[in-house]
């Protein structure tokens, strides 16, 4: 198993490096019939591509996608869909004076030691550049579940210690940070420009959530819908933790509490984040993800060389203040994978269960 694929019956596979001659991928397993376009996976690629604000990576790439194959007269065959976005502006000088030392906090150190061998460029696979191709199969997966009825919608909640105080997920298509709350963007702003005079990075909180799911998706024991999703999640470049519904907060909850009491009309509170027993219960869904600051930040520090002798190290290149920002697409993309290919499951077994609307 080299962990390049995700799925079971919808399926991606992505290949390729941060400064490569291209990132590649397979989708396989999509419906038949779906109309699909290079504008439609262009859309979710424009959202997460870098240098669009002074607040992110100054890597300037148009992440244009091609479709390869599996698409005739505009819909989907059935067939792998092929999918390739070229790199352009890799700058790997950047990197040659790291040639021979493991970044604190990156993977350079666990790569080395695993293979014998890394591409020191960007971190080479292990770069978040990788993600853009999980955007490109997000997008397909989204696009199915559309026709469905079934949204899937994210933004950042917290960078640091600044919170939403009125959560409002269509805010963040107005505002350069993805955050759910137009009111702090002044606030966060000042926020960032300290951060550069530190020459430091800041970690972030991400909401997920899902609209228009319906009951019954998710399979016991081991592939709980909610464990599937956290895998999804945590397979992200820099996620560090995954929160269902209330997460950790029912560590301070009484049963009392923190139960959803089921009505005629629904139910009358949404702990459980939309999944009871593993099995979706037709409830909102909320997933949150902590993701880590940036590990690539300018502050001089010391480190151990291939040699393993302590060195100095000062990291140069193009490198985001705050991970989260961009990560929002990708999150979207990775929960409507993860989704699909639940759905698809489901219908496999569950085909002849007639379910409430």
């Amino acid at each position: 198993m080299s962990g390049n694929t995700f799925g079971k019956l919808f399926r991606l596979t992505t290949f390729g490096e941060s400064h490569g001659i291209a990132l590649g991928a397979i989708v396989d397993g999509c419906p038949p019939n779906i109309l699909l376009s290079e504008n439609d996976i262009q859309i979710e690629l424009d959202k997460r591509k870098p240098g669009q604000s002074k607040f992110v990576t100054q890597r300037k790439e148009d992440d244009q996608i091609q479709i390869l194959s599996g698409i005739f007269e505009g819909k989907t065959t059935g067939t792998p869909i092929g999918l390739i976005v070229k790199n352009k502006d890799q700058k790997s000088k950047d990197y040659s004076n790291i040639k021979d030392k493991f970044r604190p906090g990156h993977a350079d150190i666990t790569y080395q030691e695993k293979y014998g061998i890394r591409d020191y460029r960007g971190g080479g696979r292990s770069s978040a550049r990788e993600t853009v191709m999980r955007v490109a199969g997000g997008a397909i997966a989204k696009k199915v579940l559309k026709g469905l009825g079934i949204n899937t919608q994210a933004g950042v909640v917290q960078i640091g210690d600044i919170e939403t105080d009125n959560l409002n997920l269509n805010d963040c298509s107005k505002n350069v940070f993805n955050f759910a709350d137009n009111s702090k963007t002044k606030t966060i702003e000042k926020f960032f420009q300290k951060l550069t005079k530190d020459q430091d990075s800041i970690g972030a909180k991400i909401l997920i959530q899902v609209r228009g799911l319906p009951s019954g998706v998710g399979s016991p024991v081991f592939s709980k819908l909610d464990a599937e999703i956290a895998k999804a999640v945590m397979s992200v470049n820099a996620v560090k933790a995954v929160e269902v519904g209330e997460g950790v907060k029912v560590a301070f909850m009484r049963g009392s509490q923190n139960r959803d009491l089921i009505k005629k009309d629904g139910y009358q509170t949404n702990n459980s984040g939309g999944i009871l027993g593993g099995i979706s219960n037709g409830d909102l869904i909320n997933v949150y993800a902590s993701l880590k600051p940036t590990s690539s930040i300018s502050q001089p520090t010391k480190t151990l060389n291939s040699s393993n002798k302590e060195v100095e190290l000062a990291i140069k290149g193009r490198h985001d203040p705050c991970v989260g920002i961009r990560a929002v697409p990708i999150l979207e993309a990775m929960v409507s994978i993860c989704l699909l290919d639940q759905i698809l499951i489901d219908k496999g077994q569950c085909f002849n269960v007639e379910r409430k609307p």
